[in-house]
């Protein structure tokens, strides 16, 4: 089975846990956002921090929102730091993904204990071609 994004999305888990198991839980989104965006960058990676996202409805510009990262224009990354993953944290990834050409999102977050989610959404809207 293939996956999309199969190798990038390895190597920012692992870059997740690399963080989790320096800093623990406890901070501030914003604090594993900083140091996940160095350990990307330290691997050579193109991450970027707070990637404004324009939302448009039937071609009008209706909205917009900051994605906490985005790597290698290929991934985005929801970042949390809660009790745990709930389901308006999945639908949240799932909206900006639904909002841009990327097609894999990360929801990593830094709780007592560690937990992600990978998500996919391809949709007519999308400029890369299905696999």
């Amino acid at each position: 089975m293939y996956l999309l994004q199969k190798d990038l999305t390895e190597v920012i888990i692992k870059s997740y846990y690399q963080v989790y198991n320096t800093l623990g839980f406890g901070f501030l989104e914003k604090v594993y956002e900083n140091a996940l965006l160095m350990e990307l960058r330290n691997r050579g990676y193109k991450a970027i921090g707070q990637q404004q996202i324009k939302v448009y409805y039937h071609g009008v510009e209706v909205g917009n929102y900051f994605a906490d990262l985005i790597v290698n224009d290929a991934v985005i990354i929801e970042l949390k730091a809660a009790e745990t993953i709930i389901a308006e944290h999945e639908q949240q990834l799932l909206n900006y993904l639904k909002a841009t050409q990327i097609e894999v999102g990360l929801l990593l977050n830094f709780g007592k204990k560690p937990e992600f989610r990978r998500r996919v959404f391809e949709n007519q809207f999308k400029s890369v071609p299905s696999v």
